[in-house]
This record gives structure tokens, C-alpha cells and sequence, in this order.
């Protein structure tokens, strides 16, 4: 069984920047990933907001990330983590394989929690986002959906609305935003809701020209012209693999410090799989960057 200092789990910005920061400190590491590098970033048309490049394809970003990583020489991996055995060394296994290190860096990102509409995974990324600041800007002057009814929804319509000509909220019931975020929709003419309404069908060719919509409690149909759509249902951190460990929260997010930290000693989390505010390309990098120092500390500690 091979082993390495530093084990990072997942390949999106957090998981690739921890392995940079742990293989530029001298440590042995292994990144696993299971999926395409670069995790959401894939996902994503156009990138605006990530300093110092300008506006780039979410792939090519990855794709800059991944060959970064691979130039300094880190050992990747393509395979599913089934299982994390803790102790004194760690053993993570996967499908076909298993591997032991001093320490393991989680960084699995989440998934979007999916609409179940037909064309669905057909326009994502293509007319459908789940980042209105990443993807905002493509949408201006133009026709936008935003899913759903919680805060995360409503905040992101109001952003929306600075740029799009028209922002039509869709809640599936009745909005459950809080009042004070419902109230500053008001303030805006270019702000529209749809109640107790659910997408069916999205609809388009080359690329999405709107949607096809059930009134839940009527069962009446409508369809929607709309040049995008953004959706805001939530996410399901991917953590499965370690339900047995105490260190995540209700929701499934890992529970980390500010130094990336789990309660488990040599486990950490990175990126949007941890409980944190704001998940963003930024923010994840910096969550890697630490967890990979913090690592290190770890390991020399443990000699």
C-alpha cells in the first residue's frame, strides 16, 4: 500500500491549490478525484470575478488549475473514495484501490440539488447556473428565472436585478425568505414572483429560451420566455463518506475551525463541503492554502 504524507480528496480549486500548497512545502501528496477537475468550475460559463485573469471559461480555469498541479509534479489519481478508516495512519479506499497518509484533506465540494425538470442536466451551464455572481454578467439586459423561495433565492434576485432586464422569482410553494429580504424586492420594477409554481420542462435548441411551468395547486400550465435561469434549492455537500465521523453538521457540511480543522486530529476540510458563508472560487483556494499548511504542521508534529 502506497504511502503519502498528505491525501487531498477532490480536485476542485480548494482540493487542487491544498495539494499545490502541500507539494511546494515539501510533502508527498496524492489527490483523488472521482469526476472531471475542477469541480463546479466545469459547470460554469464564464468566470469574471477571479483576480488577475479577467473573464475565462469555467473548464479552461480548471483546466489552468489542473495542469498548474500537474507541472509541480503532484500524483493524481482518478477514483471514488468508498470509505476513510482513521488512526495513527490514515487508510482511504477506493473502488479498486487503497492508500495511507498522515493526513486527509476533504475537499468533495457539493452537488446542486436537482429540480428534476426534463432538460435539466441538457442546459446546465448552458442557460442554467447556480451562481448568479459567477454568471450574472451574461444575463444583462436580458430575461432571467431565478428557483426558488429562501433567502439564498431572494438575495440572489435582487443582485440579478442590477443587471438583467427582467428578474421573475419562481417559489414552489410560498416564499420562505424572510421578511426583510422580501421587502427589498419591492424597491425594484424589474422584479416579478410566481407563487405555488413549479418548472416542468425547459425548453430551447442550441440554447434555453425558457421554460414550461405547473401551478402546484391549480395544475394549470404556463410557459416563460426567459433568457437564463438561475437555481437556488440548495446543495448536498458531498459526505458520505464520512456519516460515521462526528464532524458534520445537520445539513451534512463538515464542521471545521478556522484552520480548516475537524475535530479529528490529521482531517480537514476545504471549500464548499465545509459550513461557511460565502462559496466562492476565492474563497475555496483559501480554504485549500490552509488546510495544506495546517497539515504540514500535523505531520511534523507526528514525527
Amino acid at each position: 500500500m502506497n504511502k503519502y504524507d498528505v491525501i487531498v480528496v477532490g480536485a476542485g480549486p480548494a482540493g487542487m491549490n491544498a495539494a499545490i500548497y502541500a507539494n511546494r512545502a515539501g510533502l508527498s501528496v496524492l489527490m483523488l478525484e472521482k469526476g472531471a477537475p475542477g469541480g463546479q468550475m466545469v459547470n460554469t460559463a464564464e468566470v469574471e470575478n477571479y483576480i488577475g485573469l479577467g473573464k475565462l471559461g469555467g473548464a479552461d480555469l480548471a483546466l489552468k488549475m489542473f495542469n498548474h498541479t500537474q507541472s509541480l509534479g503532484v500524483e493524481y489519481k482518478y477514483g471514488e473514495v468508498i470509505d476513510i478508516i482513521d488512526g495513527e495512519s490514515k487508510i482511504v479506499k477506493t473502488t479498486d484501490a487503497e492508500y495511507e497518509a498522515t493526513a486527509i484533506i476533504i475537499a468533495t465540494g457539493t452537488v446542486p440539488r436537482a429540480l428534476g425538470a426534463i432538460n435539466e442536466d441538457r442546459f446546465a451551464g448552458n442557460g442554467i447556473s447556480w451562481c448568479a455572481i459567477c454568471d450574472g454578467p451574461l444575463y444583462k439586459e436580458k430575461d432571467v428565472l431565478v428557483i426558488g423561495g429562501g433567502n439564498s433565492a431572494i438575495e440572489e434576485a435582487i443582485y440579478l436585478a442590477g443587471l438583467a432586464k427582467s428578474v421573475t422569482i419562481l417559489a414552489r410553494k410560498t416564499l420562505r425568505a424572510s421578511n426583510s429580504y422580501i421587502e427589498k424586492t419591492e424597491k425594484y420594477d424589474n422584479i416579478s414572483i410566481i407563487k405555488d409554481t413549479s418548472v416542468e420542462e425547459f425548453v430551447g435548441e442550441a440554447t434555453l429560451t425558457g421554460a414550461k411551468l405547473i401551478n402546484n395547486v391549480t395544475k394549470e400550465k404556463s410557459e416563460i420566455s426567459v433568457d437564463g435561469v438561475f437555481i437556488f434549492v440548495g446543495f448536498i455537500p458531498k459526505t458520505d463518506i464520512l456519516s460515521k465521523f462526528e464532524i458534520l453538521d445537520s445539513a451534512g457540511y463538515i464542521e471545521t475551525n478556522e484552520f480548516m480543522e475537524t475535530k479529528i486530529k490529521g482531517i480537514y476540510g476545504a471549500g464548499d463541503v465545509i459550513v461557511k458563508h460565502l462559496r466562492q472560487i476565492a474563497t475555496a483556494i483559501n480554504d485549500g492554502a490552509i488546510a495544506a499548511m495546517q497539515a504540514g504542521k500535523y505531520i511534523e508534529d507526528q514525527k
